[in-house]
């Protein structure tokens, strides 16, 4: 079953999933809020010697800076906030606005959101939760983190001439390949790094896909520029490297330069991509 959005007759679908989105971005707002008042004390009883955040960035700025847990705390709240702050936005400024991208968008937006999952670490210091509890929400999380990447891939595909009409196909393909991989990860429950991140199996593999995703979706609104006529996707192509090269400091962050800099990133890149994609469609 999925849902089918179709823009041509309609906004009124799109529109409500925007507005469920925003629900959603805003109960994670008021249970990271919560959830404060108990994790911040853990902190300084949560163990210092696991691993580091990967990827070359991180492992250089590792070298340099020391982690800090209140860091990725501020990490996570800004992921939620930027969910829903970006979700808000979206929907204010495309609900009379057909543009198939954004509802892709908007699940990569709203996708932050589920970060909060992150704090179930130092809640498993506190309260001794079952693994089996933190493997189920690790998968929740890495499946949120995928339908984000490849939510961002259809709206580019869209972008270079996918029909708008196929937008329930779209997100069932989208939800099953998500799935596929969240399942094939295997997750030691037992292991994590400063980031709050379990640790993962398969990494490089996966970290592949990531890589192919990442590069086709800037390809495909190169693409758009030739299909449409407009360089404005060429910027846009921008955007989404911007907004996930932020995405990526953001979620692994460990100290506050890849905090402040990961949140700084996704912002600008996706303020880009939406003003972009704004002002195309304006005038349809």
């Amino acid at each position: 079953m999925f849902i089918k959005v179709d823009l041509a007759m309609t906004f009124s679908e799109r529109n409500a999933i925007f507005k469920i989105g925003i629900a959603i971005c805003a109960i994670s707002t008021l249970l990271i809020t919560a959830a404060s008042f108990q994790v911040l004390p853990a902190y300084q009883t949560m163990n210092d010697d696991v691993l580091r955040p990967a990827g070359i960035l991180h492992v250089i700025i590792s070298h340099i800076l020391n982690n800090n847990y209140i860091a990725v705390h501020v990490s996570v709240i800004l992921a939620v906030l930027y969910s829903l702050i970006g979700t808000c936005l979206i929907h204010y400024f495309f609900e009379q606005t057909s543009a198939p991208e954004i509802l892709y968008i908007s699940f990569f937006t709203i996708s932050l959101t589920f970060e909060i999952i992150r704090l179930n670490l130092p809640l498993y210091s506190i309260y001794n939760i079952p693994s089996f509890y933190l493997l189920i929400t690790s998968r929740f999380l890495l499946f949120a983190r995928y339908f984000g990447m490849f939510s961002l891939f259809a709206a580019s595909m869209c972008a270079a001439g996918l029909e708008a009409q196929k937008a329930g196909i779209i997100i069932l393909i989208i939800v099953i390949a998500a799935l596929v991989i969240t399942f094939s990860v295997p997750i030691n429950t037992q292991n994590w790094d400063t980031s709050l991140n379990m640790v993962n199996g398969y990494i490089s593999m996966f970290r592949l896909i990531e890589t192919i995703a990442f590069l086709s979706t800037i390809i495909s609104f190169l693409i758009a520029v030739n299909v449409h006529g407009s360089k404005d996707y060429a910027y846009i192509g921008l955007g989404v490297m911007i907004a996930l090269i932020g995405r990526n400091l953001l979620i692994n962050a460990d100290n506050w330069v890849c905090s402040v800099m990961g949140i700084l990133l996704l912002s600008t890149g996706t303020w880009f991509i939406c003003t972009k994609l704004h002002n195309i469609h304006l005038w349809l």
